[in-house]
C-alpha cells in the first residue's frame, strides 16, 4: 500500500489535490474533538513525538503539542537553547541520538531553509516541518485552507490576495502551492522590495495597490512584517507602511463585497493590519488558530497511519 502523504510533510508545493482534500477532510472530524468536555482519542497511545524548535514560536508549538496529546501521544519538547546544540551539536546527531532512543515522528522548525528535507533524508522518523527560514509552512498553508473552505465553500475559482511582507513569508509560498493547487485564483500586493524577484512566475497577479487588491479578493491573508529577517532599507517606516499598505477599515469600508480577513500572527497591530479590522465581523484569525490544531491532528493520523500500516505489514 502507498501511503497517502508518504514518508513526510516536508510543504505543500509536492502534494496532489488529492492529497490536500484527503488532509482537509481527515481535519473535519478532529474538530469536533476539540469541543468534547475530555479532549482525546487514543489513536497515537504508544507513538513519541519529538518537537525540535529551532526558532521561538508560540502557536505553531503548543498547536502541535496539544495535537499530539489529544490523540494520546507521548510528547517531547526540544529546545535549541536548552540543547545540546547550544553547544555544538548537529542537527543531524541530535535527531540521530533522538532516534536511538526510539522515537516515531520528529516536529521540526528551523531558521534554514531545507533543513526539514535534510532531516527527512537521514532519520527514518517521520519529520513535518514547522516552518523551515523562507521555504515553507505546511501545516500554516493547510490551516489557512482549512479556514477558507469553512467559510468560502469549495475553493475553485476563489480569489485570495497576500497582503505585505511576501519576500520573508514561508506561510505565503505554502499558501500559494496550496490555493493553486485547489483551484483558487492568487494574487500578492505590497512593496516591490519585499516581493520576491519574480513573483509572477509563481501563476500570481501581483498588486501595488492594496485598495486594488481588496476590490478584487475574496480573502484577504495578511501577513506580517518580518523584522527580525530585514537587514536594512525595505521600508521608510512601519507608519509609512500602515499608510500605504495598512489593511484598515476604511479601505475594506470601500470593498464591492464582504472580504474574509486571514492574519497567521503574530499581528503586528497599527502596522500591516488595524485592531479594529483584526478584531472585526470579517476576521477569522481566531478560527484559524483552532483550525490548526484539528490540521495538526489530521497530518499526525495520516503519517502515523503509514507507520502503523508497515508494521502490521511487517508482522504478517
Amino acid at each position: 500500500m502507498t501511503p497517502a502523504l508518504g514518508k513526510d510533510l516536508l510543504g505543500l508545493a509536492p502534494l496532489s489535490a488529492e492529497q490536500l482534500r484527503l488532509i482537509l477532510d481527515t481535519a473535519e472530524p478532529f474538530k469536533e474533538v476539540s469541543e468534547r468536555q475530555i479532549k482525546k482519542v487514543p489513536t497515537l497511545r504508544g507513538m513519541t513525538v519529538v518537537n525540535l524548535f529551532f526558532e521561538a514560536s508560540t502557536r505553531t508549538r503548543i498547536s502541535f503539542e496539544f495535537a499530539e496529546k489529544r490523540l494520546s501521544a507521548d510528547t517531547v519538547n526540544v529546545a535549541a537553547s536548552g540543547s545540546s546544540v547550544s553547544k555544538g551539536e548537529t542537527l543531524v546527531d541530535t535527531a540521530r541520538n533522538l532516534e536511538a532512543m526510539r522515537i516515531d515522528m520528529v516536529v521540526i522548525r528551523h531558521p534554514s531553509s531545507g533543513a526539514a528535507k535534510f532531516l527527512a533524508e537521514r532519520i527514518e522518523s517521520h519529520v513535518i516541518n514547522a516552518g523551515d527560514g523562507m521555504h515553507e509552512h505546511p501545516t500554516q498553508g493547510l490551516l489557512d485552507l482549512l479556514t477558507l473552505r469553512d467559510k468560502l465553500g469549495d475553493l475553485a475559482g476563489k480569489r485570495i490576495c497576500l497582503v505585505g511582507d511576501v519576500l520573508h513569508s514561508r506561510v505565503a509560498r505554502s499558501n500559494i502551492a496550496g490555493l493553486r493547487t485547489l483551484g483558487a485564483e492568487v494574487a500578492v500586493c505590497g512593496p516591490r522590495s519585499l516581493l520576491p524577484h519574480g513573483v509572477e512566475e509563481l501563476g500570481v497577479t501581483v498588486f501595488d495597490r492594496i485598495e486594488a487588491a481588496i476590490e478584487w479578493a475574496d480573502a484577504l491573508n495578511v501577513l506580517r512584517l518580518q523584522l527580525e529577517r530585514m537587514t536594512a532599507g525595505y521600508i521608510p517606516s512601519l507608519r509609512e507602511y500602515n499608510r500605504v499598505f495598512g489593511v484598515t477599515s476604511a479601505r475594506l469600508a470601500r470593498a464591492p463585497r464582504d472580504v474574509l480577513i486571514l492574519h497567521p500572527g503574530p499581528m503586528n497591530r497599527g502596522v500591516e493590519i488595524d485592531s479594529d479590522v483584526a478584531d472585526g465581523p470579517h476576521s477569522v484569525i481566531l478560527h484559524q488558530v483552532t483550525n490548526g490544531v484539528a490540521v495538526r491532528m489530521a497530518v499526525l493520523y495520516l503519517l502515523a497511519g503509514a507507520r502503523l500500516a508497515a508494521g502490521a505489514e511487517s508482522r504478517t
